[in-house]
């Protein structure tokens, strides 16, 4: 009987083990960590035998296949013993994959792939189509693979997911970017991360699409290194003779085989020059799937945006707040700061992952009137921007934060949490992070 066992108890691993379950497979689920009291009692309700707080070698190493959560490191010592004796580690949406002949939509980039991801399936979700949302966002995609039916999934990826899959291919697969990030995961190479986020073109066909941004230096380079054997779709806001979207005359234009799709700039919901990138991307995606023309129209004025993500919280005496809470890298807040058009308070700081800030120098000098440093250790931060901007102060606290911003507005300005880092030092996550912030700005 082929044993399967699972490491990692969260969204994928549970779901994972039911897909498993259902397939007549020898189930087990791991969990270094305290498995959540939802994922519990499903495992409980399949009857899949579980543990938390240890890895029992002799339950784990007479596997046949692991099913390993991304967020587990191959360093860590069950996976490299797994490792050494030749076990197949596979990720979920690897496993899903083998199980399902729904069309795959495929996200990946270090920055926007949540709210492409949204959009596109807000697109195809307004077309009519059965369509499942997975990854990272949704339900895990082999929990919906077990128990639902769909046609088309849309799955947002991360490097960590691609590391894990080997024979899965995307039907249609989407490369928004490449910056830094994560690099203590790749042995602080560049390449070995630019190759994971390539991962997500592996075994396409002629038959498949890869949309990618033209303009990435990293991406032109690594295109000039490779053959992709998909039909290639890139965009970019100024058209050359390969652009299949750009914008001309403040109109975006779509040029896939079967038609032509345009639409005023100023018409699209989410505003910002990224998000120019995501809709192109989500364009293409539902034009390639030939959905009608007014339905993409209509789905790119009226998606309502991502929680965390550059979100509108309120005006108090006449000052925006603005929830970006999702920017835990420089290249994230570089956009966010790059779509301000008042005078700006930024709130940022938390885990430092290494953080090379000359990226945003330029732009906080042009647009920053004030910084809020908001960590447990901010001398990274003032050792960077010490003598660049006029006033500056730190925060222990999101309420601090807030009330320090408050008292630092005047009338017009925005006041942004971008905080560039990961949130552990201070906050659960980002989302919590972000909830914080819209729950003092409104308690102001």
């Amino acid at each position: 009987m082929h044993r399967m066992v699972i490491l990692g108890g969260g969204e994928s691993g549970a779901g994972a083990a039911i897909l498993a379950q259902k397939l007549g497979y020898d189930v087990f689920l791991s969990d270094l960590s305290e498995i959540k009291d939802p994922y519990k009692a499903l495992l409980n309700e399949h009857h899949i035998p579980w543990e938390e707080k240890q890895h029992s070698e002799e339950l784990i190493l007479n596997a046949n296949e692991i099913v390993k959560s991304p967020g587990i490191p191959d360093k860590a010592s069950i996976v490299k013993k797994l490792l050494a004796q030749g076990t197949p580690i596979i990720s979920e949406i690897e496993f899903a994959g083998r199980h399902t002949h729904a069309k795959m939509i495929c996200i990946t980039g270090s920055n926007g792939k949540t709210t492409t991801t949204m959009l596109i399936y807000h697109i195809l979700k307004s077309a009519g189509l059965k369509v499942g949302l997975a990854g990272n966002v949704g339900k895990s995609l082999a929990w919906q693979v077990a128990v639902e039916e769909y046609d088309y999934y849309v799955v947002e990826l991360s490097s960590f997911q691609l590391d894990g899959m080997h024979n899965f291919k995307a039907d249609i697969a989407i490369l928004l970017n490449i910056t830094p990030d994560h690099l203590d995961r790749y042995d602080y190479n560049f390449q070995n991360y630019v190759n994971s986020k390539f991962r997500i073109t592996q075994n396409q066909t002629a038959a498949d699409s890869f949309i990618y941004w033209e303009n990435d230096p990293v991406i032109q380079a690594e295109l000039a290194k490779r053959t992709i054997h998909s039909a290639l779709y890139p965009f970019a806001v100024e058209r050359t003779e390969k652009s299949k979207a750009f914008i001309e005359h403040d109109e975006l234009i779509i040029k896939t085989l079967k038609n032509i799709f345009t639409m005023p700039q100023t018409a699209l919901s989410l505003q910002g020059l990224h998000n120019t990138y995501n809709s192109m991307a989500a364009g293409i995606t539902a034009s390639v799937l030939e959905v009608k023309k007014e339905t993409i129209r209509q789905s790119l004025m009226d998606f309502q945006g991502v929680e965390h993500r550059l979100e509108y919280v309120a005006t108090v005496r006449n000052v925006r707040y603005i929830n970006d809470s999702k920017a835990t890298n420089v290249n994230s807040c570089w956009y966010a700061l790059q779509s301000m058009k008042m005078p700006t308070i930024l709130i940022l700081g938390g885990t430092d992952k290494g953080n090379d800030y000359s990226e945003i120098e330029e732009l906080v000098r042009q647009k920053v009137k004030g910084l809020i440093f908001l960590g447990a250790d901010n001398t990274a931060l003032h050792n960077f921007f010490g003598n660049k901007v006029a006033t500056i102060t730190e925060a222990n606290s999101m309420e601090e934060a807030v009330n320090k911003a408050f008292k630092m507005a005047t009338d017009g300005d925005t006041v942004l949490l971008s905080p560039c880092c990961a949130s552990f030092d201070l906050f659960k996550n980002y989302e919590d992070r972000g909830r914080q912030f819209k729950n003092c700005v409104r308690n102001l």
